[in-house]
Formats: structure tokens, C-alpha cells, sequence
């Protein structure tokens, strides 16, 4: 069939038609003709397809849904999605999230004051207003860090006047207006000018950075949340070759990857840990992205957890920027295909469905393809 440029599909399977459909199976990125004439595949990763079991087959269809992956900082781009938190403080520092993405939080430091924000659908920096709820901080006055318990129920703050985590008590879990200070701290005794604090997702590690030697320091916590019970760990990560101002810090993917910002740079700089939560592991991975385009003194960075959006906040637009870290998968076809027009498809885009016709008159050594079906709803 290689020269079989023209060609009539005869007996194919029609999606709505009486041809008898039966759903077959795909394994491993395999195509088992033996097992039906109809294959759906959701891509979740880079496919290569193979084909197998052809025997007297035909005509099949392959039904395929484009996929996205994430976590892909090298290819991060603007989305065009930003808020600007100016109104509440010119000098907004680190940012963070609500476990579920429909709340955000900045702490500034001209007001010295931790503000919330609701987002109208989840994640979605553009869907962002401020809720009137905010929580003046006395116990630093150059208030740089911020981050929340798993449940909402404890705030921790740190700067670079006291270089102390303090700990915070909220009586409404993620209410930052129900904050009071639990009369916990914890001396970074590791470094000055205290930019940062962040945990592992149980609480039983606590992680500090400093710009003044410019590394993330590890410490433990023999009661997770409580950090009056932290202890240092003598483990550290340095990332002074990339960021020689760093402002912020946010654990991802599982704890297996560190995103770090400075405003040097005003670049996102990708960390990737050998062993997830643990700093002594981590190394530059060589994936960054700028954002001056946007602001160019950067201060927060946060991210999503399904590894689709990071954000950023400055002070020279004093405002959060979403950008897309998630890139659509690929499809490798089988060289054996012909397909009309002489190029092989591409894969769908991410949500889309695609349906491709395949006939073989060889038992499986050569085949004609064409798609048959775009974007289906």
C-alpha cells in the first residue's frame, strides 16, 4: 500500500452509524487490533504508538484526546492573566495560596500587613478581588516571608529585622483576619536577612532563606507545625549562582522541585531535588524563565499543584502575574502509516478529540491513514 495515495475506506467505523463498534484496547501505548475496531487514548505523556495483532483487520479508528504536560518551566510563557495588589501595599513580598486555590495571600512591606484574596475560580490570578481581610504584623518590621499550615489553621512570618519565624494562630482556618500570635518562634540562626519560610506538606520540616548567603536551610520539627520545636538539620542548598538576591522560595511537584526568584535576575531559577524535601539533594536543573517583561524587580513566587501556572509578584508594577507551564504532548506515529496528504497529524490540542481512520490490506505491514473526525465535542 506505500504508492496507495488515493484510496475509498470501505467498512469503516462510523461514530453514529450502525456498524457494529467494538471498543478495543490500548496497552502501553499499543494498538492491539486483535482486541477491537474502535481505540480511545487520553495522552497524559509524550506517545509513541505502536500496532499490533492486524491479522484480517481492514479499517479501525483511533479515538485520541490531547493532553498537557506540566511543570515544564523552560517553556513558561505570559498568560496575559494579572492582578495588581498596589491598593493594599507597594511593596508586596512573598505570596502563597489556599490549599484549594480559591484564596491567595501577599505580605507587604510598606503596611507591614498580611492581605487575602478570593479568586473565582481556583488558580485563576485574573478572577482575583480583594476580600477586605487583612492581619497587621508587630512582631517584624521588614516583613519579607509568609506561609500557612496544610489546614489553614497556622500563619508563620519572617523578615530581616528580626530574622525570627514567628507563629501565628487563626481561629477561622485561612481567615487571616482571625489571626492572633501564638507566642512560638524560631531564631534563623543559619542566616540573616530572613527572606523566607516554607514547609514539607506533613509540617515536620521547615525550610528558611537568607539573602545574605544567599542558600535554602532545613530543619526539622519534633512537633509538625510548631516551629518553638525546630532544630536545624545541617543541610542547605545554595543558590547563589543563580540568584544573588534570593526573595522567594516555593516547594513543587511533590517537594521534588524548588522554584526560587530574586530581584538580580527577576528570573525563576528550577531546583530539582533527588530526594523530595530535602535540600542537601537539590541542584540547579538548568530551566529558568524572566519575567521583566512584566516587572522588573521581582519578590514572590508560588505556584499551582497540578504544575500548569507559576506566579510572580513585583515591586515595580506591585502586581501577581499567572504564567503557563504546561506544554501540549506529543504523538509519534508508526513509520508503517501512509497518511493522506503525506504529513503525519499532529497531536490534539489539550482538551481536544481527534478520531483518525487506519486500513491495512497486508495483515499490518503497511497501513493508510487519515483523520476523519476534528475536535469533537
Amino acid at each position: 500500500m506505500a504508492n496507495d495515495k488515493d484510496f475509498v475506506v470501505a467498512g469503516a467505523v462510523e461514530v453514529g452509524k450502525d456498524t457494529k463498534v467494538t471498543l478495543g484496547t490500548v496497552t502501553s501505548n499499543n494498538i492491539d487490533l486483535a482486541t477491537g475496531n474502535y481505540f480511545a487514548d487520553t495522552l497524559a505523556a509524550n506517545t509513541t504508538y505502536t500496532l499490533s495483532n492486524a491479522g484480517d483487520v481492514q479499517a479501525f479508528q483511533l479515538e485520541v484526546t490531547g493532553g498537557s504536560i506540566g511543570y515544564d518551566i523552560a517553556s513558561a510563557t505570559y498568560s496575559g492573566n494579572s492582578f495588581s495588589v498596589g491598593s493594599q501595599d507597594s511593596q508586596p513580598n512573598s505570596i502563597t495560596f489556599k490549599s484549594d486555590g480559591t484564596s491567595f495571600y501577599m505580605i507587604g512591606d510598606t503596611t507591614g500587613s498580611v492581605y487575602q484574596y478570593n479568586l473565582s475560580t481556583a488558580y485563576d490570578i485574573s478572577t482575583a478581588s480583594y476580600a477586605s481581610k487583612s492581619f497587621s504584623v508587630s512582631q517584624e518590621s521588614n516583613e519579607y516571608g509568609l506561609s500557612f499550615s496544610s489546614d489553614g489553621t497556622k500563619m508563620y512570618v519572617c523578615g530581616s529585622q528580626q530574622d525570627t519565624v514567628f507563629q501565628y494562630t487563626l481561629s477561622t482556618a485561612w481567615d487571616v483576619s482571625t489571626a492572633s500570635y501564638a507566642s512560638k518562634s524560631y531564631p534563623s540562626g543559619q542566616t540573616t536577612g530572613t527572606t523566607n519560610v516554607a514547609f514539607n506538606n506533613d509540617g515536620t520540616k521547615m525550610y528558611i532563606s537568607g539573602w545574605d548567603v544567599d542558600q535554602i536551610f532545613q530543619y526539622t520539627l519534633s512537633t509538625a507545625w510548631d516551629v518553638s520545636t525546630a532544630s536545624y538539620d545541617s543541610k542547605s542548598l545554595s543558590v547563589g549562582s543563580q540568584e544573588a538576591n534570593i526573595r522567594d522560595f516555593t516547594f513543587w511537584n511533590n517537594g521534588t522541585t524548588i522554584l526560587i526568584t530574586g530581584n538580580t535576575d527577576d528570573t525563576v531559577y528550577e531546583y530539582t531535588l533527588s530526594t523530595a524535601y530535602d535540600v542537601s539533594t537539590g541542584s540547579y536543573s538548568g530551566n529558568s524563565f524572566s519575567y521583566t517583561g512584566q516587572d522588573g524587580n521581582g519578590t514572590g513566587v508560588m505556584a499551582n499543584p497540578d504544575g500548569s501556572s507559576v506566579y510572580v509578584s513585583g515591586t515595580s508594577t506591585d502586581t501577581v502575574y499567572q504564567y503557563s507551564t504546561a506544554s501540549t504532548v506529543t504523538v509519534t506515529w508508526p513509520s508503517s502509516i501512509e497518511w493522506a496528504g503525506g504529513v503525519a497529524p499532529s497531536a490534539p490540542a489539550t482538551g481536544e478529540t481527534d478520531v483518525y481512520t487506519l486500513v491495512t490490506d497486508d495483515g499490518g505491514t503497511s497501513y493508510v491513514g487519515v483523520k476523519t473526525a476534528d475536535n469533537l465535542s
